[in-house]
């Protein structure tokens, strides 16, 4: 699982594309123009005009090098787009600067780079973006060209009025660009969880047709190694014990029986053309208990009396997996053991899992199921690094892709431990073909 989410992780390092880039200066540039020769134009003020249209010419030079360097579809490291976005602040301050500063209404368009590094960049070229962006807000206070107003009658803002705009750039950078960031991280762990659970679905369905091709193949070479056996029997009679060859014919014999061994051991997996095959439940259970027998942890598996009415599924990958990771994690918690418990009714099927550890932690408690979430006691416990929760949400999402229902409590005192519940419509349960789909 670590290795399958840095796999995920290192795919984002080239997350920004050059297209969207080019295309969001492009949208800047000709708003630029626009304003500016509205302004100079228009409203006949008198503004500073061949510098802006200068500084202008050269961000959109910028963009034509930045799209004839770049393929559209190619995606730029996070430290390249970083730049880029800097320069975009640095553009639009020097703009800014002649402009009138911060008394110029557009100053508010700082926040823009800012807004953009918060949904695509890591958090730290997030943040050292924000504090160009303030930095240059600050100066632009002191520090400008008249803002341009009729000269008959010159526009003065008062200073506290000018420090309740810097505040304004200051806290609006600060809280919109934390917001997009954080709602950005969701969407992106979210996303990456779903890739992950597909990779794990896709993981063993791939083994349950490995399962049938053994099958098959010891179906198919049954026939010519007992051939083998008989002719290497038939040998060694003829040859005698005497002959300098009886010892091979022996090994040949020793080793078609050992083929056949193991020929056996493949022919109990799953009949060819069958991925899929059918199991009981208490079968099921087991198959998914046994991996885990040997790890100092004691497993007890409780099943019901009396079997004559036991449901009947698919030996489903999804089921097999999310019970076994699920199980997996109470073996790591657990002191001395692990109970699981198989029950099913006319309209219900139900397995429980109940450990004896130290219980869900009150921290991520109400957060349980969503991706990524791992508590601090379980990172020190199993020497994980925060954010490699994906195991428990991926488990999740098989699971309840088949119909099942999952409830989380913990053991009431004085009993100590986590209890999993799982809860199946029967009919669903034992419905063929359609519990991956």
């Amino acid at each position: 699982m670590d290795d399958l989410t840095q796999n995920i992780t290192a795919s984002r390092v080239r997350s920004v594309r050059v297209d969207t880039l080019v295309r969001l200066r492009w949208l800047a540039i000709l708003g630029q123009s626009i304003t500016v020769l509205a302004v100079n134009d228009g409203l006949n003020f008198p503004l500073p005009i061949m510098p802006c249209l200068a500084i202008i010419a050269l961000y959109a030079w910028i963009n034509i090098a930045l799209r004839a360097r770049f393929r559209p579809h190619q995606r730029l490291e996070a430290d390249r787009a970083a730049w880029l976005l800097g320069f975009d602040v640095a553009e639009l301050t020097a703009l800014l600067f002649l402009t009138g500063g911060l008394q110029n209404p557009f100053a508010f368009l700082l926040i823009g780079p800012v807004l953009i590094s918060a949904t695509i960049l890591p958090a730290r070229m997030t943040l050292t973006l924000a504090a160009l962006a303030v930095a240059c807000a600050t100066v632009l206070v002191f520090i400008h060209y008249p803002l341009p107003w009729a000269s008959e009658d010159p526009l003065e803002l008062p200073s506290l009025y000018m420090f309740g705009v810097w505040l304004a750039i200051l806290l609006a950078t600060g809280y919109i660009g934390v917001y997009a960031w954080q709602i950005t991280k969701e969407s992106r762990q979210l996303a990456d969880a779903l890739t992950a659970a597909e990779l794990v679905l896709t993981r063993e369905e791939h083994l349950s047709k490995l399962d049938g091709l053994a099958a098959a193949a010891a179906h198919e070479l049954g026939t010519p190694l007992s051939t083998i056996a008989l002719v290497a029997k038939e040998l060694e009679r003829e040859l005698g014990p005497d002959s300098p060859h009886a010892e091979d014919a022996r090994l040949l014999r020793e080793q078609a029986k050992r083929c056949g061994d193991i020929l056996g051991k493949l022919s109990r997996l799953d009949a060819p053309g069958e991925p899929f095959e059918l199991m009981k439940l208490s079968a099921l259970v087991e198959d998914v208990v046994a991996p885990h027998r040997d790890f100092g942890v004691e497993i007890r598996v409780t099943l019901p009396p009396d079997r004559d009415d036991e449901p009947v599924g698919e030996r489903n990958p999804a089921i097999l997996y999310g019970l076994g990771n699920l199980l997996e994690n109470a073996v790591d918690f657990a002191r001395e053991g692990v109970d699981v418990t198989a029950e099913w009714k006319d309209e219900t099927v139900t397995v429980t899992i109940a450990d004896d550890g130290p219980g869900f932690p009150p921290e991520i408690r109400e957060r349980i199921g969503e991706p990524y979430v791992t508590s601090q006691r379980a990172r020190r416990l199993r020497g994980e690094l925060p954010g490699l929760g994906l195991g428990f949400f991926i488990a999740k999402t098989l699971l309840e892709r088949t119909g099942a229902r999952l409830t989380l409590e913990n053991r009431t005192y004085p009993q100590r431990g986590a209890v999993i519940r799982l809860r199946w419509n029967r009919a669903e349960f034992e419905r063929r073909g359609t519990a991956t789909s």
